[in-house]
């Protein structure tokens, strides 16, 4: 099992609008195509409250692969951030890692 680590780093005053299009679009989405979300976070007390930190479990980096290029490439997703976006980019800039969990995590 492998996690990725993926940190969105919003426009100042748009991580409301990403959050609706996560809990209104993407997840749905994400679920026709078989992605597992394993968390996802804001900022209480940090450097920026304008982030969000979510995990993605996979099975393999192949898994990985398949689902997650399936996902963008998805009509209905381009659609829907496209739409999303009309108002303006809600997404400054994203990072991501792929982490694999040592022998003595409480996840695996």
């Amino acid at each position: 099992m492998l996690y990725e680590l993926r940190v969105y780093r919003c426009v100042p005053g748009r991580l409301p609008a990403l959050l609706k299009r996560f809990d209104t679009i993407t997840l749905k989405l994400w679920e026709k195509h078989g992605i597992r979300q394993a968390g996802f976070w804001t900022t209480a007390i940090g450097e920026s409250n304008q982030d969000l930190y979510y995990l993605l479990a996979w099975d393999s980096l192949a898994d990985r692969e398949q689902k997650w290029n399936r996902f963008i490439s998805d009509p209905e997703w381009l659609s829907a951030r496209a739409e999303t976006e009309k108002d303006g980019q809600i997404v400054a800039n994203v990072s991501n890692a792929i982490l694999q969990p040592t022998s003595f995590s409480s996840v695996k």
